[in-house]
């Protein structure tokens, strides 16, 4: 859950990474998104991510120790993520019907699905301060015009920080006092 709402992965991504694609120990820890799980008839398989473009995502710090517990011990190609029964690709109607959606009833979220984490990683990345770019590279969208397309009231608190740092750094020149000074 917490790499849902802190990476913005798409169920599919989240079920199809494998402990290859973490580089936990980098200085800036990543996890690539280099394939998707997707459920058809029953049937789980393989396929290449959305747009066909594999990406970076970058993890925060504090989920480093979370994910180095859930994969201590397991082979590279083995998914960070899986069912209890089968070892094998975590389905979302069993980590719905399982727990998450008796849990998101709990506390007053009923009908909250997996993917709404994706809009919470958004809206963390922007109250956190990353710009419309690092979100879009983020989410994986196409360009920056999606993001804002699917994200825009998110972005309209930057208008007050705009103009307060625009005058933070107008009073450390002269254009804040442009009129001349009398003699």
């Amino acid at each position: 859950m917490l790499v849902l709402a802190y990476c913005g992965l798409r169920w599919g991504e989240l079920s199809g990474l494998r402990i290859r694609d973490l580089d936990l120990d980098a200085k800036h820890p990543r996890l690539t998104v280099e394939q998707t799980v997707v459920a058809d008839k029953g049937y789980q398989r393989i396929e290449p991510p959305k747009d066909y473009e594999h990406r970076s995502i970058p993890i925060p710090a504090f989920l480093v120790g979370l994910l180095r517990t859930q994969i201590a011990g397991r082979p590279a190609n083995a998914p960070v993520f899986y069912g209890i029964r089968t070892g094998t690709w975590l389905r979302n109607h069993v980590y719905r019907v399982g727990w998450f959606d008796d849990a998101a009833t709990s506390i007053g979220l009923k009908g909250l699905t997996p993917h709404e984490l994706r809009h919470t990683a958004a809206s963390l990345a922007v109250s956190a301060g990353a710009n419309v770019r690092a979100v879009q590279r983020m989410l994986g969208h196409a360009s920056a015009a999606v993001t804002l397309d699917v994200y825009a009231d998110l972005f309209d608190g930057d208008l007050d920080g705009a103009a307060t740092a625009l005058n933070a750094a107008a009073m450390q020149t002269d254009a804040a006092n442009p009129l001349p000074k009398a003699a």
